[in-house]
């Protein structure tokens, strides 16, 4: 995004990988997107002035001026963990709810036991971080006592953590966020962006921790009671670049701060539609990039009818979009199918070679 009298957008177009990207690299014709190991030809400019008025252009990299920079740059590591470049393996984030109503594994992990062991198998499993939560979030989801969420979560983080597992931990409350960063937990993924507890932003900037820094329309209670956006794409981005400011004001740099754009979270069918179709844009916030859409409702909107347990095959189609357009984090609770299908994804898709 260029802040001026307008507002532009720059959605990466043409995206190559492989012996290609490397190629067109080198001859000036592409450049990296985060780094790699996707590159990009073209960028669609997109321009919003305060009444709302929209003009499109499609250029090439040579002619995309001050944007290219951030989308181009490489994000490196995350909270200390090494994000993917030219090997274009994404980072996979075990869901592991330690809840009785999450909308499709609650009750089956609300023992602090059964919590750990099954954070172990999704470890085995091939995950790369667990994000551990002891509050739903769900539509129309009730919020629990700030006590209640650490007597849940907290022997699972300690445990956890103490076998040096990468940590998130999925929390709105400072209090959570402080003794289980102290326990561990590396990364803070708060749906509320830091804003749902006027302490939580000030918990996260006096540590080391990272923030997954999600986009919620609305409160769990409330957010799916009829959601609109003037352009759902260019709002959540705007939102996103808001708190971006905010954070980075408090000390906390990009290499600290992973944004999502929150599907599910305030949005229609439609709209998460068009968020994952045009995820690149996001890049342009120069911060690293992750995506939850395991099991969400948004599929029987798309699909049909289908209960959770059935949603599957559709979550797996809905993230391999996603990483296809250089998300770096992908949050799921399937872990062992999530990691073969990103495998296959990786050999048939040739993206292990250099781009510089």
């Amino acid at each position: 995004m260029i802040q001026s009298d307008e507002t532009i957008y720059i959605r990466p177009l043409g995206l190559v990988s492989g012996a290609t990207a490397r190629l067109m690299c080198a001859d000036g014709q592409a450049v990296p997107l985060a780094g790699g190991p996707f590159a990009f030809t073209h960028g669609e400019v997109n321009s919003r002035d305060n009444s709302g008025n929209a003009q499109r252009s499609v250029r090439s990299v040579a002619d995309l001026g001050d944007g290219l920079a951030r989308l181009s740059e490489p994000r490196g590591s995350f909270a200390g963990i090494p994000l993917p470049d030219v090997g274009g393996q994404p980072l996979v984030m075990g869901i592991l709810n330690v809840t009785p109503d999450s909308f499709f594994d609650g009750g089956r992990h609300a023992d602090a036991d059964a919590a750990i062991g099954h954070g172990r198998a999704l470890r085995a499993a091939g995950a790369d971080l667990i994000d551990i939560g002891g509050e739903s979030t769900r539509p129309g989801a009730k919020p629990v006592s700030v006590e209640e969420e650490l007597e849940r979560v907290m022997p699972v983080v300690a445990a956890l953590a103490g076998e040096d597992v990468p940590v998130s931990i999925d929390t709105r409350r400072a209090p959570v966020m402080r003794e289980a960063i102290a326990a561990g937990a590396r990364i803070v993924n708060d749906v509320a962006a830091l804003q749902g507890d006027s302490a939580s932003l000030d918990a996260v900037a006096t540590s080391d921790a990272g923030v997954i820094l999600m986009h919620m329309q609305g409160s769990p209670g409330t957010m799916q009671n009829a959601p609109r956006y003037d352009d759902v794409v260019f709002d959540v981005y705007d939102a996103l670049a808001a708190r971006v400011a905010v954070y980075e004001t408090a000390g906390i740099t990009p290499a600290r701060i992973c944004v999502d754009p929150g599907i599910g979270f305030g949005k229609t069918a439609t709209h998460n539609l068009e968020l994952i179709s045009s995820l690149a844009i996001f890049h342009g916030l120069g911060c690293a990039l992750a995506i939850g859409v395991s099991r969400k409702s948004f599929i029987d909107a798309l699909v049909g009818p289908v209960r959770a347990e059935d949603r599957l095959p559709g979550s797996l189609a809905a993230m391999v979009m996603a990483i296809g357009q250089g998300a770096q984090i992908v949050r799921v609770h399937d872990v062992g199918e999530t990691v073969q299908a990103i495998s296959l994804w990786r050999q048939t898709g040739a993206v292990l070679t250099p781009l510089t």
